[in-house]
């Protein structure tokens, strides 16, 4: 007796799910729209607090250089031979030959900069474990001339050949050396922009 009460309270059940799923509400289309957009910003959220993640791990590994993630959108630390800087990365954007962004180079206490030149990295990340894929890594020297300066701060535009904006994963700047006569600068070191 009491299997058939639940039978019945079963059916009328459905029955009544089926009437309602059946009627249209002009607000669903706009709900799954709003759904569908909350999902893309929480996986963008997801993608920056996975590269930010990372680039700190590596960072606090790092010997002798800093590793900035573009998807972290945050700059890191470093302590250099010519002091402690603050490095952050611009938007990576497209350009005819791959991508170029703007390399942000301050010191930490706003004192004057030093004169300085160093190497950038670029290149692509493990999509599994979101570590640089060293194989395929490009270089380019860049220089913060005596000429420049006085000022704490320096914007490089880095062209960063070969990769599309998506595909930049990581910029890692190392290999600080103050100029000096017996230490200059090369010659296709990229300079910072004019300002």
């Amino acid at each position: 007796m009491t299997t058939g009460y639940r039978s019945f309270y079963a059916i009328a059940a459905l029955l009544v799910l089926s009437g309602c799923a059946q009627q249209s509400n002009p607000k669903i289309p706009a709900l799954k729209s709003e759904v569908s957009q909350l999902n893309q910003r929480l996986q963008y959220l997801n993608d920056q607090v996975s590269a930010l993640m990372q680039q700190n791990a590596l960072n606090e590994q790092s010997t002798g250089g800093v590793y900035l993630y573009p998807a972290a959108q945050t700059g890191a630390p470093i302590e250099t031979d010519i002091g402690k800087l603050q490095v952050s990365l611009g938007t990576v954007e497209a350009e005819a030959n791959g991508s170029r962004a703007v390399l942000h180079i301050r010191t930490a206490d706003s004192s004057t900069l030093t004169p300085f030149h160093a190497v950038v990295d670029w290149g692509q990340v493990d999509t599994t474990s979101g570590k640089p894929l060293t194989a395929d890594t490009l270089s380019q020297p860049i220089t913060v001339p005596a000429s420049l300066l006085p000022k704490p701060e320096a914007a490089i535009e880095l062209r960063l050949s070969g990769l599309a904006p998506e595909q930049v994963g990581f910029v890692r700047l190392h290999d600080f050396i103050r100029n000096t006569p017996e230490t200059p600068a090369a010659p296709d070191a990229v300079k910072p922009l004019s300002r």
